[in-house]
């Protein structure tokens, strides 16, 4: 999810979507795609329900890494 998002932001739709009273609605990846890079832009993704932040110009490598171990395609403890 893109952090700056034109309607709302992507730290708000994160919120909403954690909020939803729906049983997926806790569990489901969300990854924040920002150029926002600072360690506060960091934490304030994890403190809206973001599973992970990765910074613009994406790597792809990073980004098939993020979606593989969010969706359980990998094991975290190997890739971290």
């Amino acid at each position: 999810m893109d952090i700056r998002m034109a309607v709302m932001d992507g730290l708000h739709a994160a919120e909403k979507i954690r909020g939803l009273n729906r049983e997926d609605a806790k569990t489901i990846p969300i990854i924040a795609m920002t150029a926002n890079a600072f360690e506060d832009d960091i934490r304030a993704s994890k403190i809206a329900g973001m599973n992970d932040h990765l910074t613009k110009p994406i790597e792809p490598e990073k980004l098939f890494i993020s979606i593989s171990k969010w969706v359980g395609l990998v094991n975290i403890d190997k890739i971290q």
